[in-house]
Parts: structure tokens; C-alpha cells; sequence
């Protein structure tokens, strides 16, 4: 079996979390949707999954090769990474502003698709996270890292564009409705800082 099930459902729960939380890529995907209407909504999400599918190649490859071959350096990497996961949360506990911006431009829905992959596509940290958040779920003893890396990627690429789509399609009534809930916000911040601060653990008691 290439992912345990006690990984598959931890990941599963983190991935979830992380899926739900207001991010600059569901931002982008509610304006286009307020803008344009759920279809360039729709169009948008789309346009970041095709993005991160990009990123997933480069990360599967890349610590694909560090474990087989780099084990040192993995654990510079990994650690270095947990650390960054670390400064993450602090700054997810620090932030408290979740508005959404509005800059969707009108047009058709190849030009949401191709905003929406542009925005992912050259947004260094979505690959930084990747990076961190993938690997801890890896284990190189049941089977080939980069097919385990591709198979998590993809469950959590899937579930981040399902979630975006519903999202425009809804319109975000009820996203903007709980972002503009001060007592709703409070919490965002320690969720998603408990998320990173997990992710960091397990990347420390990682081994390659």
C-alpha cells in the first residue's frame, strides 16, 4: 500500500483545513465570480488548479530525487521548511484582516482560466508550501516517493479546485457573511496556524 490509511486520513483532515481557510486564491476566485458571474468563477478556479499542477511536477520531481538520492540535504531542506511552517503560523496568528479585493477584470473564461493560472502559477509560495506540507505524508519504505508525492498533490489539487468552484458558484454569500464576523474571524488564525504548526512537527521526526 503506497499511503497508510492513518497518513491518508490525517492528510486528508489537514488538507480540508487548509482548502477551507480564506486564501489569496479563493479571494481571487469570489472576485471573479462577483465580477463575472459563477462561470468566470468556475473558469478561475480551473485556471489555478492547472497552475498547481505545474507546481506539483516540479515539487514530485525534485524531492523525488532529494530522497533517493540526497538524504542530507532533504534534512537541511525539511528542516529549513519547518522553520518557514514555524514563521507562517506566527503570521497567521498576527493576521486579522480577511477582506476580498476586487481586482477581476471582465472578459471571457479563458481569460479568468488564464488569470487564474497566472496568479497561482507565479505565486513563489505555493510551491515553498509544497514543499513543506507534501513530504511529511512520504514514505519511501511502501513504494516509489514521487508516485506517493503525485497522489497527495492531486487529492489536495482536487480538493482545493472542488471547493473553489463551489465557492463561485455560491457567489461567496456565505464566505463573505463569516469573513465579516469578527467573532468567526478569531479563529481562523489559531486553526491555521495549529495546521502549520503540525505540518513543522512532523517534518522535523521526518526521515527520507
Amino acid at each position: 500500500m503506497l499511503i497508510e490509511p492513518a497518513d491518508l486520513a490525517i492528510f486528508l483532515a489537514a488538507s480540508l483545513t487548509l482548502n477551507l481557510t480564506p486564501g489569496n486564491d479563493m479571494m481571487f476566485v469570489l472576485g471573479q465570480s462577483l465580477r463575472g458571474g459563477p462561470s468566470r468563477g468556475v473558469a478561475a478556479s480551473l485556471g489555478i488548479a492547472t497552475g498547481s499542477l505545474v507546481h506539483l511536477g516540479l515539487v514530485a520531481l525534485g524531492v523525488a530525487a532529494v530522497l533517493a538520492r540526497h538524504p542530507a540535504v532533504f534534512d537541511a531542506i525539511r528542516y529549513a521548511c519547518a522553520a518557514y511552517l514555524v514563521w507562517m503560523a506566527w503570521q497567521s496568528l498576527r493576521q486579522s484582516d480577511f477582506a476580498v479585493t476586487r481586482d477581476a477584470k471582465s472578459g471571457s473564461w479563458v481569460d479568468a482560466w488564464r488569470q487564474g493560472t497566472f496568479v497561482n502559477l507565479f505565486n513563489p509560495k505555493i510551491i515553498v508550501f509544497m514543499f513543506a506540507f507534501l513530504p511529511p505524508f512520504v514514505r519511501p519504505e511502501n513504494g516509489s516517493p514521487l508516485l506517493q508525492l503525485l497522489i497527495l498533490g492531486m487529492i489536495f489539487n482536487i480538493g482545493g479546485t472542488l471547493i473553489n468552484i463551489c465557492v463561485a458558484i455560491f457567489s461567496g454569500r456565505l464566505l463573505q457573511r463569516f469573513i465579516s464576523d469578527a467573532k468567526a474571524r478569531k479563529w481562523i488564525g489559531p486553526a491555521v496556524a495549529s495546521v502549520y504548526l503540525f505540518i513543522a512537527a512532523r517534518l522535523v521526526v521526518a526521515r527520507p
